[in-house]
């Protein structure tokens, strides 16, 4: 009974959330900045649960997903800009012959081909990621702690290097990155809007990390982190589930680098800096190492807290003519950065935890307020 509950009120949650996406989508234009903000949020929050597999779930310290992020944003971008706008966006150097005649059998493709692209377009970027990090993780993943990060942090900056060096202008259009790319599509012949787009595609992707996390694979990521050396003795192949999860954690960084792409419709190599590294752990750390619901929590709060709630720092205040202090662009920030120190002050294991979000805690927290309200009565 229990269990039947629980799925009822799932299913009446997801429901509620389709009807209010629905609604957002008709109303877009009124609503554009909470558009941006759920969005932009949906994707970090794919990423942080990547991030939170390799590092909460299997216990390796990765700082690369910013690298990962980059390779399938450009590779998503390449793909999908238009034929028709390439000498606009490769207007210093040209662009690859072998790319534009690529796109040109594209553009002459049947209608389905074309539906599909975008799609296959993510999956590639995540593909190819999977196979640099398959490549990188048989030197790297051999180290431990501190030495993992600094040296997938090295890759990170090595891959952002190589995508904005001029070498490559002729494919990553080198520094001046790339434009012009076309926003998410829509998707079931237009049942699905291209807002909501990017949520079904972050849920069916989160979902997957879950139910690998349920198992025996994420059951030996979970061995693994607790301790190598009875893993090991239990018989479980250290470097292959290692691997594994290096794999999939940047397969999945990839996917959300190509979102990205289409979220933002330019790129450039320095939107994958070591800054975009550092914004994901701290999102994975404010929800809790750990926790898959965590750090799709925590995406959605600071997303909103550096993007909406706190704009009003920026703005000069005047009050009875006189001009509070401090009160300019980039105050913001500084707001942002002390109410983080608040939260993890008082949250030392963040927001979640180690826990997940459970309906059966939920009701017997209500369960127990209401004993206590009808006591005092």
């Amino acid at each position: 009974m229990k269990l039947k509950r629980t799925h009822i009120y799932s299913l009446v949650t997801l429901a509620l959330v389709l009807v209010f996406l629905y609604w957002l989508n008709a109303h877009r234009l009124q609503n554009g900045m909470l558009v941006s903000i759920l969005q932009k949020g949906a994707i970090l929050a794919l990423v942080a649960v990547s991030m939170n597999l390799l590092n909460g779930f299997t216990g390796l310290f990765s700082l690369g997903q910013a690298g990962f992020m980059s390779i399938g944003a450009y590779t998503t971008a390449i793909l999908l800009i238009p034929v028709q706008n390439l000498d606009g966006v490769y207007y210093m150097n040209g662009v690859s012959p072998a790319i534009k005649a690529f796109k040109m059998m594209v553009a002459s493709s049947p209608q389905f081909i074309q539906i599909l692209f975008p799609f296959f377009a993510l999956l590639l970027g995540g593909l190819l990621a999977a196979f640099a990090a398959a490549l990188v993780g048989i030197a790297v993943l051999r180290l431990k702690s501190d030495y993992l990060a600094i040296a997938t942090l090295g890759l990170s900056e090595i891959v952002r290097a190589i995508f904005s060096s001029p070498q490559f202008d002729q494919i990553t259009n080198g520094s001046y990155g790339l434009n012009k790319i076309p926003n998410f599509p829509a998707m079931l012949w237009g049942a699905i809007p291209s807002l909501i787009t990017p949520f079904v595609i972050v849920a069916l992707c989160i979902v997957f990390m879950v139910l690998l996390i349920k198992s025996s694979y994420g059951r030996a990521f979970k061995a693994i982190r607790e301790d190598e050396i009875a893993a090991e003795a239990m018989g479980i192949n250290l470097f292959k589930h290692k691997e594994l999860s290096f794999i999939l954690s940047s397969f999945f960084s990839a996917v959300a680098g190509g979102l990205l792409a289409m979220y933002m419709r330019s790129i450039e190599a320095k939107t994958f800096s070591i800054t975009m590294t550092y914004d994901i752990l701290l999102i994975v750390v404010i929800g809790g190492i750990g926790s898959v619901t965590g750090s799709i929590l925590s995406a959605f709060l600071v997303t909103a807290a550096k993007e909406w709630w706190l704009r009003f720092f920026d703005q000069p205040l005047v009050i009875g003519g006189f001009h509070v202090p401090l009160f300019r662009t980039g105050f913001r920030m500084v707001i942002f950065s002390i109410l983080l120190m608040v939260v993890v002050l008082i949250y030392r294991r963040g927001l979640m935890g180690t826990n997940e979000f459970s309906w059966e805690r939920i009701i017997k927290r209500f369960q127990r307020k209401s004993k206590q309200a009808g006591g005092q009565a």
